[in-house]
């Protein structure tokens, strides 16, 4: 079964598989089979034409896939265009939303653990 160019697991159920689809999560895939009444615990491979055709019908009046990321890339372009302290955040590929980096964030910046030492060289004594 295929969303807007995005094969569906068959071998998943259908509140699952739906999430592959870019903009659709677990609520918003229990959603949509409820208004298609369509039992959530069905497997793809499992599912009439005409509950595919509905299935499809209600998932495609979301904004889904290229059209979602794209109003998501011109949202973060705007904001660095009018030099947002966000836009600056994303620019920099930090985090956006207030986290702190100090201990966190580590993958995102690069795993660098900096250790206070005394600045002194160890003496061998003999």
């Amino acid at each position: 079964m295929r969303i807007s160019g995005i094969t569906i697991p068959d071998n998943k159920r259908l509140e699952i598989g739906l999430t592959e689809v870019h903009g659709v999560g677990r609520a918003r895939a229990k959603d949509i089979l409820d208004s298609a009444k369509v039992d959530a615990g069905k497997k793809p491979k499992d599912l009439s034409t005409s509950e595919e055709n509905t299935l499809r019908q209600k998932v495609e009046e979301f904004r889904i896939e290229g059209e979602l990321r794209r109003e998501v890339a011109g949202n973060v372009k705007r904001l660095k265009d009018i030099k947002a302290y966000r836009g600056d955040r994303h620019a920099r590929n930090l985090p956006v939303r207030g986290q702190r980096t100090k201990t966190n964030s580590r993958s995102v910046r690069g795993n660098v653990r900096k250790t206070a030492t005394s600045g002194r060289r160890k003496v061998d004594k003999k």
